[in-house]
């Protein structure tokens, strides 16, 4: 009997296995006992170092007591309206947002992307054949996790030099379209930095409305660039928001990982069917958190001086690493993706980097998966996030040229 190709893919994919897996957790069995040669910095995490915001620490002191009471699971009507305001403020919108309607708080993108695609999958229209849900590859694991607790084929579309390092849309056939739920898109891109021109935006939404699926477009590094503000989905989505969804983070715009806050906003429907699995699925975000939210997306100062520091590090890259590797400084984000190809595997360059010169990366194959060919696009490549203090980074990039020329 003749296998499907969705069977095929799965046959052929050992990696499918493992699509729970960190890769966090893969690199700390990587490095496993092994000691660092030099004192340890750990570029691994995207975890910001940066200081928090002065207005914090009052604000949580302020609203202390309303740890005491549950949130409504849509946020409160201040932080969607700040977020709305917010969103006018910084994107070209067609027309303002309805913060009642097409907002909704997140505990962090992260919890929102993973659970969008479990609503997106009860909200599209069924599909004829095997529904899928597409990923860049290399990509955000909570994409692909989202993508396999809804009961959808993840298909990774590699994003690679050759395409700018985002999916080509031209590769995209008609079968897979009408079968397609929710198409995931990262601007500026993890871990490659890549940003999607509003000409690319409005052709993937013009695709969305053409086969019926969702666009996800996870901007949660909106915020840090080095050269022009990257453009937003909403920009290119026309009056209505139809089959879009843009997803913010305060976690890399305002440093406050730990905070996890974030929202949604876009297409009412869509965000409609999505509040009600929150309503059931979902914790509530603490309304001292939102607080902080609201101020921290009334205040742009913060913002212009974390954009500051990290520009200063990309200088440091530009002048240390140069043209090595691949590096071409990138449109946004805070991660180098350097092609360490000539110097061995990418976990090998990894463990070494760990062993002779205490630095902390992620292989770039770990960020990926096998493509049906078998190719993986992160292959060759590692991942260094120039989150620490300026000096530091300075310290860690000269020790990479050290050890690998």
């Amino acid at each position: 009997m003749l296998m499907t190709a969705v069977e095929r893919v799965s046959a052929a994919s050992p990696l499918r296995a493992e699509l729970g897996r960190s890769p966090f957790v893969r690199l700390r069995e990587l490095l496993g006992d092994e000691r660092p040669g030099k004192p340890p910095i750990s570029l691994a995490v995207g975890e910001p170092q940066h200081p928090l915001p002065s207005f914090v620490g009052p604000v949580l002191a302020a609203h202390i007591e309303e740890f005491g009471r549950y949130p409504m699971n849509k946020g409160l009507d201040e932080m969607c309206e700040a977020a709305a305001s917010w969103l006018g403020r910084r994107f070209k919108l067609p027309r303002p947002l309805d913060p009642a309607a097409e907002v909704l708080v997140l505990n962090g993108s992260r919890e929102g992307l993973f659970l969008a695609a479990i609503a997106a999958a009860r909200f599209v229209e069924a599909k004829r054949g095997v529904p899928a849900m597409l990923i860049p590859n290399p990509f955000y694991a909570a994409y692909s996790a989202g993508a396999v607790t809804a009961g959808c084929e993840p298909v990774y579309l590699p994003a690679v030099a050759a395409t700018g390092f985002l999916p080509d849309l031209d590769a995209l056939s008609e079968e897979l379209l009408a079968r397609t739920v929710a198409f995931f898109i990262a601007s500026p891109a993890n871990p490659q930095g890549a940003v999607a021109d509003l000409a690319y935006l409005s052709r993937l939404v013009g695709l969305a409305r053409r086969f019926g699926f969702l666009v996800f477009s996870d901007e949660c590094y909106s915020e840090i660039y080095t050269r022009n503000a990257p453009a937003g989905v909403l920009e290119a989505a026309g009056p209505d928001f139809a089959n879009v969804v843009e997803f913010q983070s305060l976690s890399k715009r305002s440093n406050l990982p730990g905070l996890r806050i974030g929202f949604a906003a876009g297409d009412r429907r869509f965000l409609a069917r999505f509040l009600e699995l929150r309503n059931v699925a979902a914790p509530q975000v603490p309304m001292p958190a939102q607080r902080v939210a609201i101020a921290a997306y009334g205040d742009e100062t913060h913002v212009a001086q974390n954009r500051r520091l990290y520009a200063e590090k990309f200088d440091l890259a530009d002048q240390i690493i140069r043209s090595r590797y691949g590096y071409r400084r990138p449109g946004g984000g805070f991660f180098l993706w350097l092609d360490v190809s000539v110097h061995g595997s990418d976990e090998a360059v990894t463990l070494r980097l760990w062993r002779e010169a205490g630095l902390r990366v992620v292989p770039g194959r770990y960020l990926a998966r096998e493509q049906f060919d078998g190719s993986n696009p992160g292959l060759g490549y590692i991942r260094v996030a120039i989150v620490q203090d300026r000096d530091t980074t300075a310290e860690a990039l000269h020790r990479l040229v050290a050890l690998l020329g």
